[in-house]
Parts: C-alpha cells; structure tokens; sequence
C-alpha cells in the first residue's frame, strides 16, 4: 500500500509542479500555446475522476489554492 500512495504523491506533485512551471512561464510568454495547454491538462486532471482516485484532496480545493499563489 505503500508504494500505492508514494506513486499517487507523486504524481499529484508533478501535476502540480507543472501547473507552476507553465503559470510562470506564462508571465514572459503569455501567448505560448504549450504552456496553455499544460494549465489546461493539469486543472483537468484536478477536476478528475482519476484525481479524486488517487487522493482524499478536493481537486478544486487545491487548484484554488494554487490559483491564489499566482495571483
């Protein structure tokens, strides 16, 4: 079970840290169509099924959240 939630951890966090890296790459390049499609992807998956699977974290909860830090 262990493994199970190590993996889950992980991919939330690198979810997440894609969310940033885009969010902030947006600031200089604020028309990059890869980064937009990354943001898209992520507060999809947060939205998600698969999301909620993985964790006991309210998805919506946490793209708030992130959402506030770029704010």
């Amino acid at each position: 079970m262990d493994n199970y939630l190590e993996l889950a951890n992980a991919i939330i966090l690198q979810a997440v840290k894609d969310w940033r890296e885009a969010h902030e790459h947006l600031r200089t390049h604020p028309h990059n169509k890869n980064d937009i499609a990354m943001i898209e992807e992520a507060e999809s998956f947060f939205r998600s099924d698969g999301f909620a699977k993985l964790t006991s974290v309210d998805g919506e909860d946490l793209l708030k959240r992130l959402k506030e830090e770029v704010q």
